[in-house]
């Protein structure tokens, strides 16, 4: 009897070293879950991030670049797609790890917010009007016209700071890029402040309905991922990322995928 008691217990300390062993094996999958970081964006700002009609793929010139910074520094990434405003808010609630979204880091109180790291591009603003506009540049513009420009953006902030000025009669500011190039086509607004290279990948397709007026203006801009105040050691990996594929030659090549 001692013996059959010995074996039954022994064979049912191996089904319960068996159920302990398929437990950790769903830990560590959800401990690789974890492990994937959350890019957070704003996909209406070609060619830096857009999605294609009925394709909530996420495209463009900032996906493939974090994802050659991913490839260097062993990182897996998830793309959430919202609204611009929302972008800072989301990694200051732990709903997102990064920030890429050709964000100006040297606009308003933003690095006050979140860390930003390397410039990765430059940009400046452009005015872009109907392609019949008689519009010379954003010095033309006078008290009784209206401007576009999307939410959280330097454009945004450029046009409403006009309206309160009295230099426009409104600024209407829009959370997406592609509403704001609606309102110009119908006439709602007699130009749309935007970011020279957006305005450009606008163009591209609409050449026949739009066009820029004038030179660049406003402030220079420096266009850099972002993480959460204090996660200096994944700000160091996407910027030691960023200086290879640098080096490497990837980010000259992308910049001719997606700007040439």
């Amino acid at each position: 009897m001692k013996k059959k008691s010995l074996v039954l217990l022994l064979a049912l300390s191996m089904i319960f070293t068996f159920v302990l062993g398929a437990c950790g094996g769903g830990s560590d999958e959800s401990s690789s879950d974890s492990d994937t970081l959350k890019v957070v964006t704003e996909a209406t700002f070609a060619p830096f991030e857009s999605t294609q009609d009925g394709d909530e793929t996420i495209v463009g010139f900032d996906p493939d670049m974090m994802a050659a910074i991913a490839e260097d520094q062993g990182l897996k990434l998830e793309w959430v797609n919202m609204e611009f405003d929302s972008l800072i808010p989301a990694l200051q609630s732990d709903q997102g790890d990064i920030i890429c979204a050709g964000m100006n880091k040297l606009a308003g109180d933003r690095a006050e917010k979140v860390d930003f790291g390397d410039t990765y591009f430059e940009s400046e603003l452009m005015l872009l009007v109907t392609a019949d506009s008689d519009l010379a540049g954003i010095d033309a513009v006078t008290s009784d016209m209206k401007l576009a420009s999307q939410i959280g953006t330097t454009g945004g902030d450029m046009v409403q700071e006009m309206k309160d000025e009295g230099k426009i009669a409104d600024g209407v500011v829009l959370n997406q890029w592609t509403d704001c190039y609606l309102q110009l086509k119908n006439g709602e607004v007699q130009g749309v402040v935007v970011d020279k290279p957006v305005g450009e990948a606008y163009l591209k397709s609409h050449g026949d309905e739009a066009k820029f007026a004038g030179d660049p203006f406003g402030d220079h801009e420096e266009f850099a991922f972002a993480v959460q105040k204090g996660n200096t050691e994944l700000l160091e990996k996407l910027n030691t990322g960023l200086a290879n594929i640098k080096a490497n030659g990837t980010y000259d090549e992308l910049v001719d995928k997606w700007f040439s």
